[in-house]
């Protein structure tokens, strides 16, 4: 029995921070897919022995793999009737009381009965008779709302029950529900409290129905409760998931406003910091605060897309660190600052990470940052058939580095959503990624290097993937990327020997767009600075 021993699993994003803030007296913390909290288990337990988890924390996938990987052993899966660190969390917040409201046709594209339609024809082929849907941003997606119920994710607590005919059922706090809401619903929708959800998936095991549901999103507690009422259960993806991924032409023109707006923000930003950052008197956290309030005078803003990852110095190697105001590092000179942030518009989600000198860097500093920015053009100008995946461009990205003996243990890029989750699935850049690109998918654009104590690069667009084109000569049209983010790369950073001329190429031009579009939102100060900031490199 390990009753003395606890573990904590992370991936590579958070290895560096996980040491910095456990207490490794208590934990020892084990990187995975290196280390499987299966294989710890069967290690430190015992055949005969028993683990205990909550059944709202873990989906129906993750327990039936890891029930399998310990059954070996003779270690047992319990289902915990409640949660003891809930009975021991004595300062707990409040459930959050925002109101939802509609995210109007104009920015989505589509109606909520169309989603809905489309949903239920989805059920029909599948031969189901409803499905469960329990991801919050599938939910907003498919009734047209939003809501601020999760810090920077413009989402509303709810689930939904959807049957192959006639209205689903919305389950959501009715304090959350203004006119706004039920007007633009209330023929489409059935409203119900989320008390009541629990009879419902009774009701559906009573009548020995068929119900969909996605193992790999759905808590484990309703699979159970459905099937301990006598449902069928059809394992089945979240078919919101794909359908979101794919934005709507709307929706492509709301993230190019969102992205232009959010350009000449942190062109503002960046002229600012090459100003302020060099005396070394600026903090994380007051760089961090200024760009927001760049975004905030745009008028536009609803929230920040995630807490903005302000990392100076050695904290620029911890992939998602995030600065405290007790302990947060001056800008020196002679370091490098790395800034990735993103912005909640009501047209598009926006995701950029800049690496910025301060003062004068290294050589070392120089040719690490343009062997990154060589991976990031090669995705950028990328071209490639239909069916390809993630997994087939994001080892474009690592070339560069691979050839320097170098990596980064993150994926290349996330899919984005639209005035959703800056994390979308299914669509993704990296080793994982095996589900195939579609035109109309955003993703970002973001490798990187890290050395431990010292600094971190990484630079991040988003990027469209576009509609099969011809080209020149060729046999087979290919889809390629629109970069839809707007922001000049530090040139004193880059180091143009060791760019190709076709790199180059692509750098001046893309450098030469962000120039000309942004100029008429910007002041004369700061088009001074953008024109230096994006003069041609040779």
């Amino acid at each position: 029995m390990a009753a003395d021993k606890a573990v904590l699993f992370v991936d590579g994003r958070y290895t560096l921070q996980a040491r910095t803030q456990v207490d490794t007296g208590l934990f020892e913390i084990l990187q995975v897919p290196g280390h499987r909290p299966s294989r710890w288990i069967a290690e430190h337990l015992a055949e005969g022995d028993a683990v205990g988890y909550d059944v709202n924390l873990h989906t129906v996938s993750e327990i039936a793999r890891l029930s399998k990987a310990l059954e070996e052993s003779g270690i047992a899966l319990k289902p915990l009737g409640a949660n003891p660190i809930d009975g021991l969390w004595a300062d707990r917040p409040a459930p959050p009381d925002g109101p939802a409201y509609p995210h109007g046709l104009a920015f989505a594209g589509r109606s909520a009965e169309e989603k809905i339609a489309d949903v239920q024809e989805t059920l029909k082929s599948a031969k189901a008779d409803a499905l469960l849907v329990t991801m919050l941003d599938s939910v907003a997606w498919l009734f047209n709302i939003r809501g601020s119920d999760i810090k920077h994710l413009p989402v509303v607590i709810a689930s939904a029950i959807v049957p192959v005919e006639g209205r689903p059922t919305l389950f959501i706090d009715p304090k959350k529900l203004g006119d706004n809401v039920r007007g633009a619903l209330a023929d489409t929708v059935e409203f119900l409290p989320p008390s009541e959800l629990d009879s419902r998936l009774e009701a559906l095991g009573n009548r020995k129905v068929t119900v969909t549901l996605d193992p790999s999103t759905t808590p484990a507690r309703f699979e159970n409760a459905l099937k301990e009422a006598g449902a069928e259960i059809l394992h089945r993806t979240d078919p919101c998931i794909a359908a979101k991924a794919v934005k709507t032409a709307a929706e492509i023109a709301g993230a190019r406003a969102a992205h232009l707006r959010d350009g000449a923000a942190v062109v503002r930003f960046l002229a600012w910091l090459d100003e302020a950052a060099q005396d070394g008197g600026i903090d994380e956290v007051q760089a961090a605060g200024k760009l927001e309030s760049f975004r905030a005078d745009t008028g536009e803003l609803k929230e920040i897309s995630f807490d903005s990852i302000s990392a100076a110095g050695p904290n620029g190697a911890v992939v998602h660190y995030r600065p405290m105001a007790a302990t947060a590092r001056k800008l020196e000179p002679e370091s490098l600052y790395l800034i990735d942030s993103g912005a909640q518009y009501e047209d598009g989600t926006t995701d950029i990470t800049r690496t910025v000198a301060i003062g004068q860097p290294t050589p070392e500093m120089r040719r690490h940052y343009t062997l990154v920015l060589k991976g990031h053009i090669a995705v950028s100008k990328a071209r490639f058939p239909e069916k390809t995946r993630g997994q087939d461009l994001d080892p474009l990205a690592r070339l560069p580095l691979w050839q320097a003996g170098l990596d980064y243990d993150h994926g290349t890029g996330h899919g984005v959503g639209s005035f959703l989750s800056v994390h979308e699935g299914p669509q993704r850049l990296s080793r994982t990624g095996t589900v195939e690109l579609k035109p109309g998918v955003i993703l970002s654009n973001e490798p990187g290097y890290y050395r431990e104590g010292e600094y971190g690069i990484r630079i991040e667009n988003l990027i469209l993937v576009t509609e099969p084109q011809a080209i020149e000569g060729g046999e087979r049209e290919m889809m390629g990327f629109e970069t839809l983010t707007l922001a000049p790369y530090d040139f004193r950073l880059i180091e143009p020997m060791l760019l190709t001329s076709e790199e180059l190429a692509w750098l001046n031009a893309y450098h030469a767009r962000v120039r000309e579009t942004l100029e008429p939102l910007l002041d004369e100060a700061e088009i001074s600075w953008l024109a230096k900031a994006t003069a041609a490199l040779q």
